[in-house]
């Protein structure tokens, strides 16, 4: 089967593409035909790392979606045909290739309203979204919700929830991505790089800070959220956590939420794996309902796969970037 495969951990510069034998499903697991896989900053952040357990050549790739070529002896309520989507584990062989395998307790039906290359732009970036807004900050119509980077993959689908919840929704953007977030649901729009964000939001809230953060830029703008929160308020860390020295302890009485989807597979935590299918699944009914849209922006082949990703580490990609496989 052709697959995207590195050698050592590093730069996605240095992926190529290879011939490697078809993966075999173990008994609780499925056999996926990838169609279409979702690109993340996790790809070439842990590329860069490597994992112990990878054996080379290794094959990234976290968002897959595709059809079920085959199930494991254990399996049940899952065949041979069945169009399915999902979240990966990185430490295991991932979707940059025609076959992969993955347990199948993770494993959730694609949203029918959606192509393949749709569905694979959803799982990382609004899976994270959905959890901090819906299971772990459970969002109401009452807040005023700031969403940092609300052009990127994470915030684009955090702007749509946050309006679905009823929140006031309020973003980050350069100029040039001021009308997309709007179209998102953004009712306040921020121009980070010629406007004082702290300074803004304060204006918003009459003074209070916002109610929730999510931020999924940087360990610098995670930081910054500390001060614009509002006492009693949610910061939701996709990228990183932040500096906690900054702010004074028991002074808001702030609530930290940490996102960390991949990591639900290496917990050993049967809970925590399935209730990314869960969640895949509750976030799959929004999309077929038109509650929620992708946010797909530009699909690549599978050899251009390290320059998209090398592009999406400069932090101004726009959406989702997909690669399609077969």
């Amino acid at each position: 089967m052709k697959a995207l495969v590195l050698d050592r951990p590093g730069d996605p510069s240095d992926w190529y593409i290879a011939n490697l034998p078809a993966p075999v499903p173990a008994p609780d697991e499925v056999l996926v035909r990838v169609h279409a896989v979702g690109l993340n900053p996790a790809d070439y952040k842990i590329a860069a790392w490597g994992n112990p357990k990878w054996q080379y050549p290794f094959v990234m790739g976290l968002d897959v979606a595709g059809v079920i070529a085959a199930v494991g002896e254990q399996v049940t309520g899952w065949k041979a045909g069945d169009a399915i989507y999902y979240h990966g584990d990185f430490s295991r062989r991932g979707g940059f290739a025609e076959l992969t395998t993955i347990p199948a307790h993770v494993i959730a039906p694609k949203p029918a309203s959606l192509s393949f290359e749709e569905a694979a732009s959803v799982p990382c970036s609004a899976f994270a979204a959905y959890q901090g807004i819906f299971r772990k900050v459970q969002m109401r119509n009452d807040v005023l919700f700031l969403v940092q980077g609300g052009a990127g993959g994470v915030g684009g689908y955090a702007l749509q929830l946050g309006k679905y919840a009823g929140a006031q929704v309020v973003t980050t953007a350069s100029a040039r991505n001021h009308e997309y977030v709007r179209q998102l649901g953004a009712d306040h729009v921020i121009d980070y790089q010629n406007e004082d964000v702290a300074q803004r939001i304060s204006e918003i809230s009459g003074g209070r800070g916002a109610d929730v953060i999510l931020n999924a830029v940087s360990q610098e703008t995670t930081t910054a959220a500390l001060e614009m929160l509002a006492f009693g308020g949610h910061l939701i860390c996709v990228d990183s956590l932040p500096d906690l020295s900054k702010i004074r302890p028991f002074a808001k009485a702030l609530s930290l939420h940490e996102i960390a989807l991949g990591v639900a597979h290496l917990s050993g935590d049967r809970k925590a794996q399935v209730e990314l299918a869960e969640i895949a699944r509750e976030v799959g009914k929004l999309l077929d309902d038109g509650r929620l849209r992708p946010t797909l922006s530009r699909v690549v082949d599978l050899a251009e796969v390290p320059s998209a990703l090398n592009e999406l580490a400069g932090h101004h990609v726009r959406g989702k970037i997909v690669a399609a496989v077969q």
